[in-house]
């Protein structure tokens, strides 16, 4: 979700529809080559965090991606469709948040507009036996783009009322509905759920563990910066986050301008206990590189 060369999750959704700072003595991660198996590669601690790379940032084939993402140390994929779900599962890793649906619209078409609740309670109603039967535990929902006639308080009463329909049969199943937050800046102009306050209004109205928000703090750092405070005040609305280098959405190293160490840590700190999911644009050569550089960075 970028206006950066190269793919994005926007791309990669289109496509697939069309289709149907390292501190202190924690270890050095395998290089690509190791995880190739050349040499027996050395994990990373798994610290206090679980870590888990969103699919739509690798090209590689999915069980090649998940043998390499085990070996790095990884514990889980995001952003997977159903019929991923058991590839996944079957690799020894974790589905950390999966999608209800395959549509060219699916980050336009959100809950603040109750035209489009009939569509997304089907989706979700259709999807969360099937989570629950494959073990995953969290799917993602989105706000939507803003419409013409409805106000942001609006706006956020059509949420709470749509997302309260679903949240106990969510409840029922196990299963988490994660509504992510995005920057309406640079990557998605007129999507709705821009901001913290936004999102949490929405929470505290639906008021049920089993709707959250996915922190994408990505897309936070660009619309409010403040990140590590802003989560420590909002963590029990929380159930999920994303991770991206600002600005570009590339590595989340020392070429951008947030220090993802602190982040994890102030994180770990509150005792999450759900994924923080690595969602960037690989800048190196090997990507695989890229991806245990962020699972290192983000052992706390």
């Amino acid at each position: 979700m970028t206006t950066s060369p190269g793919i994005s999750r926007r791309t990669v959704l289109g496509r697939l529809a069309a289709a149907a700072a390292a501190v202190g003595t924690l270890p050095l991660l395998a290089s690509a080559d190791t995880v190739r198996g050349k040499t027996a590669p050395e994990k990373a601690h798994p610290g206090r965090l679980k870590q888990s790379l969103s699919r739509w940032t690798s090209k590689a084939p999915l069980p090649e991606l998940c043998k390499h993402l085990k070996t790095i140390g990884f514990s889980g994929v995001d952003l997977l469709y159903a019929d991923e779900w058991a590839v996944v599962s079957d690799s020894g890793l974790a589905v950390s948040m999966g999608y209800p649906a395959k549509r060219d619209n699916f980050i336009a078409m959100g809950f603040n507009d109750p035209a489009n609740h009939a569509t997304l309670l089907k989706e979700l109603e259709a999807t969360i036996p099937l989570a629950k039967r494959a073990g995953v535990t969290n799917l993602i929902t989105m706000f939507g783009n803003r419409t013409a006639g409805i106000d942001e308080r609006q706006a956020v009463d059509n949420c709470v009322a749509g997302l309260s329909r679903i949240a106990p049969y969510a409840a029922e199943n196990g299963i988490t509905l994660c509504v992510e937050l995005l920057n309406s800046k640079v990557d998605h102009h007129g999507y709705q759920g821009d901001s913290t306050a936004f999102g949490v209004a929405v929470m505290k109205g639906i008021n049920s563990p089993n709707v959250k928000l996915l922190y994408d703090i990505y897309h936070m750092q660009i619309m409010e910066g403040d990140v590590i405070r802003t989560i420590r005040d909002n963590i029990q609305w929380i159930g999920h986050f994303h991770t991206g280098g600002v600005p570009g959405r590339h590595d989340i190293d020392g070429t951008q301008e947030l220090n993802y160490h602190a982040i994890a840590k102030a994180i770990a700190d509150l005792n999450f206990q759900g994924f923080i999911a690595h969602e960037f644009m690989p800048s190196r050569t090997d990507p695989f590189d890229s991806f245990a550089e962020a699972l290192r960075i983000c052992t706390v």
